[in-house]
Parts: C-alpha cells; sequence; structure tokens
C-alpha cells in the first residue's frame, strides 16, 4: 500500500506538502525509508487554442511551450539589412539567455537583481580591468547610467570604484537606498573571477557578437525593435499567448470531476514523484526555518526571497 499526497499546484499547496512531508518524517520515518510516499503532480495550467487544449504543470513548462510557440514564426534580424537568425540558431541564443537568468535569480541573493540584469549589456570584466582603475570607473559609469531610477525601482543606486588594498586591485561598490535606508553590496575579484558571473559576461559578448544597433525581431507582420532581450523575451512570449485561452488552476477544486481525473488521478495517465528520505529531511528543514523559535534564520530567509515571488495566491 502507498500513501499519495495530493494538494493544489500553487504555493499553498507546496506550504501543505511540506507539513504532510515533516509529519510522516517525524513520526513514521519508515513509510518513506521503504518508498510508500508519493506526491502527486496536477498541473497548474490549462492552455487551450479552437478544440486542441493541453495542461502545463508549473511556470517553467509554461514559458517553454510558448517559448517554442513564439519562435516558430519568428526571425531574428540582426541589423537593419542582415539575413534573418531562425529555428536553432534563434532558439539555442533565446535557450542561452534564459538560462542566464537563472543564474540571475540565483545570485541574487548577494547581488541586486537590477545590477546583475545590466551586466548582461557591459563587456567583462576581467582581471586586468580590476587593476586598471580608470578603465573600472569608465565601466562603473556605464553600469550607474544602465540602472532604474527611483521613479521605476523604488531605490536609488550609487556606484563607486574603491581600492582593495588586500588585493592591490579595485572593487565596485554598489550602494542601494530604499525609502532612505543605505545596503552596501560590494563586487570584488572573488564576485568577477567566480562562475555566475562568467556565465553573464559570457552572455553579454555572445549579446553583443550577435546584435548590432537596429536589431530587431520579426513574428508575421508584427515588428519588435530590441534595446533589452529581457523585454524582447516577454514581447514573444505575449506574441505566443495570443489566440490561447490560458487557464490558472488556483486548487484543485477548479477542476471539473473529469479534469481532475484526467490530469491528476487516472493511474494510466497520472504522473508522481516517489519521495525519498532527502526530501522529507528537506521539508522538515523548511518547516523548521520558517516554524520554528529561532527568529533570526526565518527573517534571512524572508529576505533572501521575498524579491523573487512571482504569483501569490490569495
Amino acid at each position: 500500500h502507498s500513501i499519495i499526497i495530493m494538494t493544489d499546484a500553487d504555493v499553498d499547496g507546496a506550504h501543505i506538502r511540506t507539513l504532510l512531508l515533516t509529519f510522516f518524517f517525524r513520526q513514521m520515518p519508515e513509510i518513506i525509508e521503504r518508498g510508500h510516499i508519493f506526491i502527486a503532480q496536477p498541473p497548474l495550467y490549462k492552455i487551450k487554442r479552437g478544440k486542441q487544449e493541453q495542461y502545463i504543470k508549473d511556470e517553467e513548462a509554461m514559458e517553454s511551450y510558448l517559448t517554442h510557440i513564439a519562435l516558430e514564426k519568428a526571425a531574428l534580424h540582426p541589423a537593419p539589412e542582415a539575413p534573418a537568425i531562425t529555428d536553432e540558431a534563434f532558439a539555442e541564443l533565446v535557450a542561452d539567455y534564459r538560462a542566464t537568468q537563472d543564474t540571475v535569480s540565483r545570485m541574487a541573493n548577494l547581488v541586486p537583481r537590477e545590477v546583475l540584469h545590466e551586466m548582461l549589456t557591459l563587456p567583462r570584466v576581467s582581471a586586468e580591468l580590476l587593476e586598471d582603475k580608470a578603465g573600472l570607473i569608465a565601466w562603473a559609469e556605464k553600469l550607474s547610467e544602465r540602472l532604474p531610477d527611483a521613479g521605476r525601482s523604488g531605490s536609488h543606486f550609487v556606484v563607486n570604484v574603491v581600492d582593495d588594498v588586500e588585493r592591490n586591485s579595485n572593487k565596485v561598490q554598489v550602494k542601494v537606498i530604499t525609502h532612505g535606508i543605505p545596503r552596501d553590496y560590494l563586487l570584488d575579484k572573488d564576485f568577477f573571477t567566480g562562475g555566475g558571473y562568467s556565465k553573464l559576461a559570457t552572455m553579454s559578448e555572445k549579446l553583443s557578437a550577435t546584435l548590432e544597433e537596429g536589431a530587431y525581431i520579426q513574428r508575421g507582420e508584427r515588428v519588435h525593435m530590441i534595446e533589452d532581450f529581457w523585454d524582447t523575451i516577454q514581447w514573444l512570449l505575449n506574441e505566443a499567448k495570443k489566440g490561447f485561452s490560458i487557464q490558472r488552476y488556483k486548487g484543485l477544486g477548479e477542476m471539473n470531476p473529469d479534469q481532475l481525473w484526467e490530469t491528476t488521478m487516472d493511474p494510466e495517465t497520472r504522473r508522481m514523484l516517489q519521495v525519498t528520505i532527502e526530501d522529507a529531511i528537506g521539508a522538515d528543514k523548511m518547516f523548521t526555518t520558517l516554524m520554528g523559535d529561532e527568529v533570526e534564520p526565518r527573517r534571512a530567509f524572508i529576505e533572501a526571497n521575498a524579491l523573487n515571488v512571482a504569483n501569490l495566491d490569495f
């Protein structure tokens, strides 16, 4: 016999799964060790056009699906008179850029997302440039010019170059002032030689080598001039949504009985994840962080993840 945990596909459902896994881990760990706990995988979306409909698992799968639809009818023109880039080459560029955004999300706990995003438009900071104070100041000025002002973001950014005495080098100081409260971020040699920054710089070099002034995307009769590649991706996704009806299921109760059976309960088609003891340990750790008596770990978690919330269900 097995136990199947079936909760809503939204954030609340994830919370309930965490509570249930913590309960089984603390009270009946042998059930998990023997592989008897499974998690149902209800879809978060249904996308429909005409009589064709498809269920989509989550946000990432939805973005991937829409990107595929968008690229089928789109062409990238690197310059006004340049031949179009289509098919695999265009898809590869978009896939690489999306992967870079995953890197930005992971690094955003340490460096403001706005700063990381603009690094995709700037030249690579090499070890040599860190030792060239005048050159690094010029780079920092370009970063400062590209950062949003307080009117758009609610924050004011001040970028300076300061001495890194210990390494006989320089580092970039980014001061973020939000509602009058300053917070400093120091980007030193460790940051600029790290794997995360290297991925951003490589993507920046790839975009710079591909796109020239006047580059644009054409999809059917629609044309979008490329200024920021992130905005271009969002334009493509919005174009792909046209003609589709998209339903987001906040709860299993929003599905008709036949939909619930087809997507989540039918043994012939359903998808389930088997819970391992490592999964349960992770759930228990999360429960302890968010519901335990220690305030500091909870505050640190909230501060680190507050800006990453995409959909908050009520």
